[in-house]
């Protein structure tokens, strides 16, 4: 019984073969957070690149030789040639008053990229306004 008691009590205080469980562990817990990291820049590039774009069409609809539909089209080209046709799909140009004045807004509703590029859609919406110039 002693014998058994004296075996057992050295298994509870032996380490060997503990670092390279504990090196798994810490490094599944870094390549998560590192994964992590990197997608949330892959969706603070994707918001970035869809409102420079409705800023881009914004500009390009309140000039006064130009119509909404382009301004529209504008923003859509540069969102399909940044990252990809799929997020300029709901994109429109509305005429309205921004501070007393007239303006244009363009609106671009799009994926939120959760995994690599595919995320939930519709859930990220970006508006832009320009104010409109005029011929007078």
């Amino acid at each position: 019984m002693i014998q058994q008691t004296r075996r057992l009590g050295g298994l509870g205080s032996d380490e060997r073969g503990s670092a390279s469980v504990e090196f798994v562990l810490v490094g599944v817990v870094l390549t998560v957070l590192t994964l992590a990291i990197i997608q949330f820049g892959v969706a603070v590039y994707v918001r970035n690149v869809v409102h420079d774009a409705a800023v881009e069409g914004a500009h390009r609809a309140a000039l006064a030789d130009t119509s909404l539909a382009e301004g529209a089209a504008r923003t859509r080209e540069l969102i399909g040639r940044t990252v990809g046709e799929s997020f300029a799909e709901d994109v429109f140009a509305r005429t309205t008053d921004d501070l007393g004045y007239p303006a244009v807004e363009v609106t671009v509703r799009t994926t939120l990229p959760l995994v690599g590029l595919t995320g939930v859609p519709w859930a990220l919406e970006v508006s832009a306004h320009a104010p409109a110039e005029a011929l007078e």
